[in-house]
């Protein structure tokens, strides 16, 4: 393993470290492997799969044509300095001795190691093989983690819906607008790349094109991450939409005491002036005057922003992001870049394209 010094990096003629993908195949793999790909300190090694094994990683995501890469199978792990595991829920629970012993610092994208505790994997889930390392996790999403993620070895990526409901809802509870036991309604749109490469009949484009189509009412397993992080009860609603990459959240919140618009926007700025990749979008001008998916299609940025209905002291938050990129692929590579000291936003700094077609 070529393991850097750990200090901040500036550009070099050659990668830091070595990285390898396991479950490279899927939607979030290519993801993963194309910002790898181009990330400046990072080399790839190895990109895994049972499915397409000997295939070129160009014959799975064409985009990575030029990637000099084939898959290999996961069974046989080199060793690597950052193992990044995409893999569906329930594999790197059962996987993750091997993980770790192929690699120093683990970064798995499913949701084995979102929660802190084996009952709530076995009030959300199936229960967990491995609570004795939930402990150990740290949770990617840098807004919400960012002091406990350098050096962290164990990290697991956040949910793409709680991520957006997260992002738009923490500022209130930071600025004590919301105390935890008010009322908090999230509806979430998002995309169909959620599913994943095998999202089955009802993600394949006849069913998929044209609809606005509650998939999951009440009981989302991304409701337990909000729950927890924020630690409040909410009511989750997820729409399936016309969409291929986005996921939008609209959070309809009653506080408890008056609120301005003033105070609104002080709690949006204290959260999240200095974050490189927040981007507060309320009511401004233009045709984009809130959070939009299509506005951050293909980049680590998430939108935030909001309205205040006076009438009733409702305030109603929205928040949008790539579900690829800022809600899966994009937040694993930054807590990478945390965890090992390097600049935050190495190989994430990708503005977005406008115009551009369905996301």
């Amino acid at each position: 393993m070529s393991g850097g010094d750990g200090g901040e990096s500036t550009a070099a003629a050659d990668p830091t470290y070595t990285a390898s993908v396991v479950g490279g195949s899927g939607f979030t793999g290519g993801e993963l492997l194309r910002l790898l790909y181009q990330h400046p300190e990072f080399s790839v090694v190895q990109a895994t799969s049972r499915s397409k094994e000997r295939k070129t990683v160009g014959h799975v995501h064409p985009n990575l044509r030029a990637m000099d890469l084939r898959f290999t199978s996961p069974a046989e792990l080199e060793p690597v300095d950052v193992l990044f595991a995409a893999t569906p829920h329930g594999v790197s629970m059962e996987r993750i001795d091997a993980f770790r012993e192929a690699a120093d610092t683990v970064v798995d994208l499913s949701a084995d190691f979102r929660l802190d505790s084996e009952a709530e994997y076995d009030e959300w889930y199936d229960g967990h093989s491995r609570p004795d390392l939930l402990a150990e996790s740290e949770y990617a999403l840098p807004e919400l983690n960012r002091g406990n993620l350098p050096g962290a070895d164990l990290i697991a990526s956040g949910g793409c819906n709680a991520t957006a409901a997260i992002l738009g809802l923490k500022p209130l509870f930071d600025a004590e607008i919301l105390a935890g036991d008010e009322q908090v309604v999230v509806d979430v749109k998002v995309g169909s790349s959620e599913g994943g490469a095998g999202g089955g009949d009802a993600s394949s484009h006849p069913e998929r094109s044209g609809i606005v189509r509650p998939y999951a009412p009440t009981g989302h397993r991304h409701e337990a991450e909000i729950e927890a992080f924020l630690g409040t009860s909410v009511s989750f609603t997820a729409h399936a939409v016309d969409m291929t990459r986005g996921a939008s959240a609209t959070c309809h919140v009653y506080p408890e005491s008056p609120v301005s618009t003033g105070d609104l926007w002080g709690a949006y700025r204290d959260a999240y002036a200095e974050e490189p990749f927040m981007r507060t979008v309320a009511g401004g001008g233009g045709v984009y005057r809130y959070p939009e998916p299509k506005a951050v299609a293909g980049t680590n940025y998430g939108e935030v922003g909001f309205e205040l209905d006076p009438g009733n002291r409702r305030v109603v938050v929205f928040s949008a992001i790539d579900n690829m990129m800022k809600g899966s692929a994009g937040q694993a590579v930054h807590a990478a870049n945390l965890a090992l000291g390097l600049d935050e936003t190495a190989g994430l700094e990708f503005a977005g394209l406008h115009p551009v077609g369905a996301p």
